[in-house]
């Protein structure tokens, strides 16, 4: 293992994660929807009177459960598009709700329920895809295509004439950083020598703002309150807070809360879930805020390293692979060694691995808690000389080769479990 990394290898993982942690305001799925409906409504000019939504059969899976934020409690694709048309503002993309007021609420729900919106499950290989078709009361149309990640707008048309139009594939890393580069030793390299002011404005919001909602989950009632029921039920000591917490910002986040989260791979309970415990633990310890940040960033690494193979959207549970994050960061502030982190991820994914994702709703909060229970498991069988050996399932000899391994069951095994998900789901698709 390199004491420092090339400046290239550093770069590379340093874009990574200015790529992968945004602030959004609600689950992204339908965030989504509501930004290609805000830049709808702009490019028609006026409140469309009609919509067709051909969405992906994973956005159908994301976006049917859960609530809206700033609507009132309202949920589903029709939801999200009549927030984003009627007060949406499209320039702050994945926070294109965070300014609409509670007065708004009334004209949401009024357009949702007097404008014919008709959703269609597309069929396109894209697990990511929207395409909002817009008519106006005087004959004109719109359409806003967005693919493979949620702002990534790449087609904007206007009465069938194109005004906007880049070049995209069927790859959910379109047009992102090449991220066959990452491995566990060079991302432990990379949090043990980086200069942390290069970390700050990137971990440093998704420190706080997600202990943020964890604490409003914590206070008040969201959802199932998960993150209650964990804080109530068992010993209180850091381990049960590192669990409690990071459900308790599921929990609000699920349920319609207003305020921000910063995201991971696109979903922000896997941002919450590899940073929030992993902050917690940080306070427990003492350890410095630089501690922390580099903590935090190998967190996301280790975790977006296993999604690199098994996509943005699937039927594997994304939290999974942050709670193997913050299993891995667990490693790293008790020990520190390429070792401990190595059998702490191999030892979390023997455990976990193939939960799957029904879609974003309030129980991915008992989802997130079982993920970080599992790295916290992987730890502690490291710290006991227990460990899961290659051979045992799908475990392989090398930290690596089982990541890749999980990425195959994922992204190939688990192909039809994905359609028969969203067929018992959706009965449409």
């Amino acid at each position: 293992m390199e004491e420092t990394l090339k400046p290239e290898i550093e770069e590379a993982y340093l874009k990574i994660l200015e790529e992968e942690l945004k602030p959004a305001t609600g689950c992204t799925e339908p965030i989504a929807i509501a930004y290609a409906a805000a830049r709808l409504r702009k490019l028609l000019g006026s409140e469309p009177t009609k919509i067709v939504a051909e969405v992906s059969g994973n956005i159908i899976k994301n976006v049917k459960s859960v609530v809206v934020p700033n609507t009132g409690n309202m949920r589903g694709i029709s939801a999200a598009i009549a927030a984003g048309i009627v007060a949406g503002d499209p320039e702050k993309e994945l926070q294109v709700m965070g300014a609409i007021r509670p007065e708004d609420r009334a004209d949401i729900k009024t357009y949702a329920d007097n404008t014919p919106i008709e959703v269609v499950c597309a069929e396109t290989p894209r697990l990511l895809d929207i395409r909002l078709i817009g008519f106006s009361a005087d004959g004109h149309s719109a359409e806003v295509h967005i693919a493979n990640n949620h702002a990534n707008v790449v087609e904007e048309k206007r009465d069938d004439a194109f005004v906007f139009q880049k070049e995209y594939s069927d790859s959910a890393e379109d047009a992102l950083t090449d991220k066959s580069c990452l491995n566990v030793a060079d991302i432990l390299t990379f949090a043990n020598t980086v200069d942390t002011e290069k970390l700050l404005p990137l971990i440093g919001p998704q420190i706080d703002l997600n202990l943020a909602i964890a604490a409003e989950g914590m206070k008040n009632d969201w959802g199932a309150n998960i993150g209650k029921v964990i804080d109530a039920d068992f010993a209180p000591d850091f381990r049960t807070e590192m669990r409690s917490w990071a459900a308790a910002g599921s929990d609000a986040r699920m349920s319609g809360c207003e305020m921000p989260v910063v995201i991971l791979s696109g979903s922000g309970n896997q941002g919450i879930t590899a940073s929030v415990p992993v902050a917690l633990l940080a306070k427990h310890l003492g350890t410095s805020r630089e501690d922390l940040l580099r903590a935090v960033a190998l967190s996301d690494l280790v975790a977006i390293e296993q999604k690199r193979g098994i996509g943005r959207l699937s039927a594997y549970c994304g939290a999974v692979s942050a709670g193997v994050g913050a299993g891995a960061a667990m490693a790293y502030l008790m020990d520190g060694s390429f070792r401990a982190i190595a059998h702490t991820i191999v030892n979390a994914l023997a455990i976990i691995s193939g939960t799957i994702c029904d879609g974003a709703k309030p129980s991915c909060a008992a989802k997130i808690a079982a993920s970080v229970d599992a790295g916290i498991m992987g730890y502690a069988m490291y710290a006991h000389h227990q460990q899961f050996l290659s051979g045992d399932g799908i475990i392989t000899k090398g930290v690596d080769n089982t990541i890749e391994n999980i990425g195959t069951l994922a992204h190939d095994g688990m192909r039809e479990t994905d359609k028969t998900i969203l067929s018992i789901m959706t009965q449409n698709c």
